[in-house]
């Protein structure tokens, strides 16, 4: 890529990252520590600088370390939120020195600063820029430079330091064997060796070496010192599901507003499209010329890309807009996107469930979609858990409902009635109603799921019949054996 240029690798460590992050916004003095629940045991995480002073260490349990330092202040880390802080350090980095770069485990970068340098005066004043930056944001961090990653690696951990062009076993052989980025294991057992600088690694016998620990030992040494290449994959930028649009005089009418919409749409839905993605979410902002603005967000029931079909779902919602003296500028973005590859699907079933997704769409910017729900068949023979209740917008229609006998079309918690013997009760009364049986077909016996814990089956065996009264009423009793009694549970249509 850069023909007759020597590379140059900068590798950044944040020692301190996750707690370098949390004090960035809160003002704590003395020791400070971020901990961390591992194997039944709350550790330390993350220590600044005075919690280190103190003796403590990272891996420490938190009550030896309040036993050591009783002022100790701590917080529960987080540390997916320490990565995602890491990629925005990483956009940093890329938008301000050089595109190429890349994460270093879970706390480091590394960038290709190749023809990059000369920018900021030269290598010596591009990693003070650096320094000066990070130390200005609150973070403390460490910095090497070398030839390869591996030498620039080393030195931001175990020197950091500068490792002239060429010069990368000079700068590093005084370095102790684990800046190669060797395991403990490994480590220890060359420092026996009496192998315990780069060095010494460097000018020892290669043949003997590589029967003992394998070929990952030289593969390291030869990466430090340039003899093998390692490569720096920079991250790619997510795709970016945004569109905006300045119009040259204020618009304030609803006719205005839907056709700037159209064509912000028509531009998004191309994006996502071309990755096969679709939107869940869609937020339209409408600044308007006294800078106010007003956002309308549209939820989903399911991921699309069809211009024609979103635009009518923004209708309500730019009726019910503000223009005040006008509206300047229109910008809409997929805050929320799916997957939603190409398919083939009949044009019959799949209108259907177009309309069917666009009509919960609309009822749920009134009500909201988590309140639109409906009913899946569950593997069960019991009647309270032959179905499950799930948001429309977040579940897909369940397989058929197959069942042997009918069931009742409500169903409700049950009520006992009196009867005796093993068949229904030729005159009950139920709900202040006096009720003769006319028909009674069963029984259907059901067992409880003895996998399962329920209060209300812990009776037993249930025989449920299914009864038609004079009056009209078609009802679902059952009767319980081990405990004569008669409930009534369901009413069929």
């Amino acid at each position: 890529m850069f023909d007759g240029m020597q590379r140059r690798v900068v590798s950044m460590w944040f020692p301190r990252l996750a707690s370098d992050r949390v004090l960035r916004t809160r003002l704590i003095e003395g020791p400070f520590a971020l901990t961390l629940q591992e194997n039944n045991a709350n550790r330390l995480y993350c220590l600044n600088m005075q919690a280190e002073k103190q003796g403590l260490h990272r891996g420490m349990s938190y009550s030896d370390a309040r036993a050591f330092c009783p002022d100790l202040q701590s917080r529960p880390a987080d540390p997916i939120g320490d990565q995602q802080f890491l990629h925005v350090l990483r956009r940093w980095a890329a938008r301000h020195y050089c595109p190429w770069v890349g994460l270093e485990g879970g706390d480091g970068l590394v960038l290709d600063i190749t023809g990059a340098a000369h920018l900021f005066g030269g290598e010596a004043a591009m990693l003070t820029d650096m320094r000066q930056r990070l130390s200005r944001a609150g973070f403390a961090a460490r910095i090497g430079l070398g030839d390869t990653r591996g030498a620039a690696w080393a030195l931001a951990h175990y020197g950091e330091g500068y490792a002239a062009p060429g010069q990368a076993l000079a700068a590093l052989q005084t370095l102790p064997v684990a800046a190669l980025r060797l395991d403990n294991k490994t480590t220890i057992a060359l420092q026996r060796l009496g192998l315990r600088s780069v060095g010494d690694l460097a000018g020892a016998v290669r043949a003997p070496l590589a029967r003992r620990f394998g070929p990952e030992v030289l593969m390291r040494l030869d990466q430090a010192l340039g003899h093998q290449p390692e490569q720096i994959a920079p991250l790619a930028e997510p795709p970016h599901y945004g569109v905006r649009m300045t119009v040259p005089d204020p618009i304030g009418l609803y006719d205005d507003v839907m056709a700037g919409t159209a064509r912000l749409l028509d531009q998004i839905c191309a994006r996502l499209k071309a990755q096969e993605t679709g939107a869940r979410v869609l937020c339209l902002t409408l600044r308007r010329v006294d800078q106010d603005s007003q956002t309308i967000e549209l939820r989903l029931a399911r991921p699309l890309r069809d211009p024609r079909r979103i635009l009518p779902l923004f209708e309500r919602g730019v009726r019910d807009v503000d223009a005040g003296f006008g509206i300047d500028q229109m910008r809409l973005e997929a805050t929320q996107v799916e997957p939603l590859p190409v398919q083939q699907v009949s044009h019959v079933s799949s209108g259907r469930k177009d309309q069917l997704d666009d009509l919960v769409t609309r009822i749920g910017t009134r009500i909201g979609l988590e309140n639109i729900q409906r009913f899946l068949p569950a593997d069960s023979h019991i009647p309270e858990r032959s179905f499950l209740i799930a948001p429309a917008a977040y579940s897909d229609p369940g397989g058929p409902w197959v069942s042997l006998r009918s069931r009742p079309l409500q169903l409700f918690p049950p009520v006992p009635v009196a009867g005796t013997g093993p068949r229904p009760p030729k005159r009950f009364r139920w709900r202040r109603m006096s009720l003769t049986t006319a028909r009674a077909t069963g029984p259907e016996r059901i067992a409880p799921e003895w996998w399962l814990v329920d209060d209300n089956w812990r009776s037993g065996l249930r025989d449920y019949w299914r009864v038609e009264t004079r009056q009209g009423r078609r009802l679902w009793l059952f009767y319980t054996p081990q405990n004569p009694g008669w409930f009534v549970q369901g009413e069929f249509a």
